[in-house]
């Protein structure tokens, strides 16, 4: 799987070179302020390690944004109290039309082992660390939304306004793409958690479980042994990190 996922991302790079759009079309958007990010991404990145996020949407309820809040003032995507519209994660509503039963679930990047925005991206500005996180560099992001576009869960956003009083953790800029990086300085700082999961274990729901897929006895992988679970869009192959329990 993995060469055959590898051979179609190098295809449609090379495809997407070859369409002489690429340098010609897009020039560093104006205006971006950027804070400095972290060189060394992949530093304290563990290649034996792949964190992910287990969702129960049984447990997750309808009324709930204790996760979009904590991950607002995590991140800094508030304006005076109210949710900007660059969301790292949001609620959206499933229903299934034969049964009308209704459940409601937190969205995000789902961090795809093999992520379509990467392939995409022009300069390379999205990339996948070693330890299956999908970030995006903000020095080397054109702003030219590619990767927006080739996402298939619209989990990416664009700033298009200057950013004022930033967290010093996570960078942002008017003119560049951002999306869920899975609070990566809360994990590089040894929290072993992020923002979401910690805000709905202390909102008593349960819903979201975080940690290391490839370890047999973490929480999330015995959750996941132990109960069916899906990832959306499992027609496309892309073995994402994040999983599903009673959608």
């Amino acid at each position: 799987m993995t060469d055959k996922s590898t051979n179609r991302a190098d295809i449609q790079r090379r495809n997407f070179l070859k369409s002489g759009a690429l340098l010609m079309s897009f020039s560093l958007a104006s205006g971006v302020n950027l804070m400095i990010m972290n060189s060394g991404a992949n530093a304290q990145a563990n290649a034996k390690i792949r964190w992910g996020l287990l969702i129960d949407a049984n447990k997750c309820s309808p009324e709930c944004d204790a996760c979009i809040r904590a991950c607002a003032n995590e991140h800094g995507w508030e304006n005076n109290g109210k949710l900007t519209d660059p969301q790292w994660i949001r609620k959206v509503k499933l229903k299934n039309k034969q049964t009308g039963r209704e459940v409601s679930l937190p969205l995000m990047c789902q961090h795809c082992e093999f992520p379509p925005c990467v392939d995409v991206c022009p300069t390379g500005a999205s990339f996948k660390r070693k330890d299956g996180i999908v970030l995006v560099d903000r020095h080397i992001c054109i702003g030219c939304r590619y990767c927006m576009m080739a996402c298939p869960y619209k989990a990416r956003s664009f700033v298009h306004e200057k950013i004022n009083n930033q967290k010093t953790t996570t960078p942002r800029g008017k003119g560049t793409v951002e999306a869920c990086n899975l609070c990566v300085h809360k994990l590089d700082r040894g929290d072993g958690i992020t923002a979401c999961a910690q805000a709905c274990e202390n909102s008593g729901n349960g819903a979201i479980i975080f940690g290391n897929l490839n370890d047999k006895n973490s929480k999330i992988s015995r959750a996941l042994a132990n109960y069916p679970s899906v990832e959306l869009r499992d027609d496309l192959g892309l073995n994402l990190a994040v999983r599903y329990q009673n959608i």
